[in-house]
C-alpha cells in the first residue's frame, strides 16, 4: 500500500511585515518518513517547522496534517528544540510522564508508558535523576522520550543536537534512528550539518534564502538500519557531496548582496 501524505505545505508563505521569511513552499512529507531540512541561515527552515507545529500561521497558503488545516499546537505533534526545555524540579520519569498526566492517564499506566520510552532511549538507570545531573545528550534523550510518550503522529525537531559535542552527536543520531526504526513516526528534522542530514533521512530538503524557499529535494537511497560504516561508503559520500553542492554553491549564494 502506498504511503499517505502526513504533512502538506501548499503555497505556504510567511511574512513578517515586508520581510518574506518563506515564499510559496510546496512540500509533501509522507507517513512514517524521516526528512531532514538543510540550508543557509534565513532560508525559512525554522519558519516552516513552526508552521507545522502550529506556533506560526501562514500569511497565505496552508499547512495540513492528515488533510486537516493546522490552526495551532496539538497533541498529534511532538516538538523538540535545541534547548532541552525540561522541568528542572522533576525527575526524568516525571518529565516524561508530564504530558501523559495532562491527558488524564492513570498513574500506573502513566508510569509504565513513561518507563517504556525511558528504556527505549537508554535512560532506565537515570529515571529518578534530576535534569541538572544529566549530560547534554542525556537531557536531549529525555526530551525525545517525553515527546514519544504522548504518541504523536509527527515529530518536529529543530536542531536538537546542535549544542552537543561531536561524539555525543553521533551517538544521539544512532539513538534517534533506532527509536524511529521501531516506532516509525513521521519526522521533520532541521540541521546545519550535511553529514547528519544524509545519515538520518529518507529525503533531504534543501532550502535557499532571500526569500526562504525550496531549492531541491534529494533522495537518500541508503538502507536502514544504518551504522557508522555507512558514512565511509562511496554512495554516502556521493549523496553527501550532492547535498553539499546544493547548499553551498546553489542555495547559499542567494545570501550574497
Amino acid at each position: 500500500m502506498a504511503a499517505s501524505v502526513k504533512i502538506r505545505f501548499n503555497d505556504a508563505t510567511r511574512c513578517f511585515g515586508a520581510f518574506v521569511a518563506l515564499e510559496k513552499l510546496n512540500l509533501e512529507v509522507m507517513d512514517s518518513e524521516f526528512v531532514t531540512i538543510v540550508g543557509p541561515s534565513g532560508c525559512g527552515k525554522s519558519t516552516a517547522m513552526n508552521m507545522a507545529a502550529g506556533l506560526l500561521m501562514p500569511s497565505s497558503g496552508s499547512v495540513t496534517i492528515d488533510g486537516e488545516a493546522v490552526s495551532g499546537p496539538g497533541p498529534e505533534r511532538g516538538v523538540i528544540f535545541q534547548q532541552y526545555a525540561l522541568f528542572p524540579w522533576l525527575t526524568v520519569r516525571k518529565n516524561v510522564e508530564f504530558g501523559l498526566r495532562l491527558k488524564g492517564m492513570k498513574e500506573r499506566e502513566r508510569r509504565e508508558r513513561a518507563m517504556h520510552y525511558i528504556e527505549l532511549v537508554g535512560l532506565a538507570d537515570f529515571a529518578d535523576a534530576l535534569p541538572k545531573t544529566l549530560s547534554g545528550g542525556m537531557k536531549q534523550r529525555c526530551a525525545i522520550a517525553r515527546a514519544y510518550a504522548v504518541d504523536p503522529k509527527v515529530l518536529l525537531m529543530d536542531e536538537p543536537f546542535g549544542a552537543l559535542d561531536a561524539l555525543t552527536r553521533v551517538r544521539m543520531q544512532d539513538q534517534l534512528l533506532g527509536t524511529w526504526t521501531r516506532e516509525r513516526k513521521t519526522v521533520m528534522f532541521i540541521t546545519h550539518d550535511v553529514d547528519e542530514a544524509v545519515y538520518l533521512a529518507n529525503r533531504v530538503i534543501v532550502m535557499a534564502a532571500k526569500p526562504g524557499r525550496l531549492q531541491e529535494i534529494i533522495e537518500v537511497d541508503l538502507p536502514y538500519p544504518r551504522n557508522e560504516e555507512l558514512r565511509l561508503s562511496a554512495r554516502f559520500t556521493e549523496i553527501r557531496n550532492r547535498v553539499w553542492h546544493a547548499v553551498y554553491t546553489r542555495a547559499a549564494p542567494a545570501l550574497q548582496p
